[in-house]
């Protein structure tokens, strides 16, 4: 097991960014996500219960539902593979969200709060173009005027981000750098850039779990390499059945 937490676990993902002792964590990241654009400074926690039910096949999905100081909801969730429908997920996600603000009787006149998702994927979105970070906003369409900033998606697919450490430029970059590499990295970067990543070092740290962490963030990482060796297996068994039939038409 290596020096640091896995954040593709559903144990290590929370433990980054889903705890109520290191929501400075969460809050750092979407500030650098959201950098020039506005200044978080405090989140609440929600029970994530409140996101509408999805009975499909949900995979690997971990969710973390929080508002802002402003009352603004964001939703952030790590998947780690693929899923069908998976752009239409998040608009019924957000769109829940957002339908949801309406309950509050007679008198309300439509005065929604913005409400952001951020989407981690472990994986490569089919059907867009290959890039780190895709952001989808409300907007017209010749003259890309935002028509309103109440509704944004943010796609991270880390598979398509390939710089070095020393390359990383931006503290946008640097957070997924440490989230692409925490797992086999010896020691933490970026301190020495920002502070931040020293308490990020502490709250990683396996030695640093409970017992009891230990042993949930244990199950988590072989529920994870579970999953790994169950897709491992699906897609050597497609490419045999493919060569398969390829020979026989041959």
């Amino acid at each position: 097991m290596g020096k640091f937490i896995n954040p593709f676990t559903d144990v290590g993902f929370k433990k980054i960014f889903g705890q109520e002792v290191s929501k400075d964590l969460l809050i750092d990241f979407l500030n650098d996500l959201l950098v020039g654009e506005r200044s978080i400074k405090d989140i609440t926690f929600l029970d994530k219960e409140l996101l509408p039910e999805y009975m499909g096949d949900r995979g690997v999905i971990y969710d973390i539902y929080c508002t802002t100081e402003a009352g603004e909801h964001i939703i952030v969730e790590m998947q780690n593979r693929q899923q069908t429908n998976f752009k239409e997920r998040a608009l019924f996600y957000l769109s829940h969200t957002i339908t949801r603000q309406g309950e509050k009787g007679a008198r309300w006149e439509f005065d929604l709060k913005a409400v952001y998702g951020v989407f981690f994927m472990n994986f490569r979105l089919e059907d867009t173009p290959h890039k780190l970070r895709t952001d989808i906003v409300l907007s017209d369409r010749d003259t890309h005027e935002v028509f309103s900033d109440k509704l944004r998606f943010i796609f991270i697919e880390l598979p398509s981000f390939n710089k070095e450490e020393e390359e990383c430029e931006t503290d946008f970059e640097r957070w997924i750098f440490v989230l692409n590499n925490m797992e086999t990295l010896n020691r933490m970067p970026f301190k020495a850039q920002k502070a931040v990543f020293e308490k990020l070092e502490e709250i990683v740290d396996v030695h640093s779990l409970s017992e009891e962490d230990r042993v949930r963030y244990e199950n988590s990482v072989n529920a994870y390499r579970d999953y790994l060796a169950t897709i491992d297996y699906a897609a050597k068994k497609g490419s045999e059945e493919g060569f398969e039939a390829v020979s026989y038409t041959h």
